[in-house]
């Protein structure tokens, strides 16, 4: 189980990696030409119109490079923004200043890309049922800051890793040479190793929606590149006696259809592994 402590570390190691990739031994440049005493301040300038998403990350990034470093929120994450919004400040050294900005501005419009997206989505499908949700389709090592845009973009997490939950897909199907036998050795082993991990059982047609749910034990059954209308008859075979997520080419066009027909998640790949970062600068002013 991933706690709250463990999430913060993450975080803080890939700041800290972040950082340790962009600036190696040093902003040679901002130590040529910038004294090492000037004092400035800068502003998270938004440029375009979205959900902002990891200003404590980029304002964390600040305070690794200076710990004086003084920055404040001007909008809070997950809040919609537009054009000629200042998101925070920073104030301290023109040289971390500098240092920072980069990595800063790399994560923040990153998540901020993600989050906004997230909303997108889920906005569509507003007054239905379904909650959108994400993937382990995420940047390397990123995959902490990736869930918590989605979670601030209005979306919820589907499994942190491999870990987290037991998903049965067509490949361990066909290993297993059928769903109840995949299923069948999946409870055998989480019994012996002592673990209770939610089940979710992935299938391709209604033939194995039928299969999954004679089988004991599952808590989701997931559609994988369901057309709407077997959706439909899938959700209305299932009866609600296991969640039921639909995956697989859904996008923005298509989504609420695919909400319609009652399921309970729709997870959404593009929601990280496409990211368009949000247009953000960062408009520095040396004090005198």
């Amino acid at each position: 189980m991933r706690t709250a402590v463990d999430e913060q570390g993450r975080i803080e190691r890939i700041v800290e990696e972040a950082l340790r990739e962009d600036a190696g031994i040093g902003d040679v440049t901002s130590e040529s030409i910038i004294p090492e005493d000037a004092k400035g301040s800068a502003e998270f300038l938004c440029k375009g119109t979205g959900i902002v998403a990891g200003l404590e990350v980029a304002f964390l990034v600040f305070r690794m490079c200076e710990a004086r470093m003084l920055a404040g929120q001007m909008m809070d994450d997950g809040a919609h923004v537009k054009p000629g919004d200042i998101l925070g400040v920073v104030h301290g050294s023109v040289r971390g200043i500098l240092l920072a900005e980069r990595t800063a501005l790399n994560l923040l419009q990153r998540m901020s890309g993600i989050a906004t997206l997230t909303r997108q989505y889920v906005e569509a499908v507003a007054g239905t049922r379904t909650r959108i949700t994400d993937t382990r389709k995420t940047a390397p090592g990123l995959r902490v800051l990736d869930k918590m845009a989605v979670r601030l973009g209005g979306g919820v997490n589907h499994r942190f890793g491999l870990d987290d939950m037991v998903l049965i897909k067509d490949n361990h199907i066909a290993a297993a040479g059928s769903i109840t036998g995949a299923v069948s050795r999946c409870m055998s082993s989480l019994r012996t190793r002592g673990l209770a991990l939610p089940i979710e059982v992935e299938t391709r047609n209604l033939a194995e929606v039928n299969e999954a749910l004679r089988c004991q034990g599952i808590t989701r059954i997931m559609l994988d590149n369901f057309p709407v209308d077997a959706m439909r008859e899938a959700v209305a075979l299932i009866q609600h006696r296991v969640e039921v997520e639909a995956s697989g080419g859904i996008t923005l066009e298509s989504v609420r259809a695919v909400a319609e027909t009652g399921v309970d998640l729709i997870s959404v790949g593009a929601l990280s592994h496409s990211v368009r970062a949000l247009d953000i600068s960062l408009e520095l002013t040396p004090h005198a």
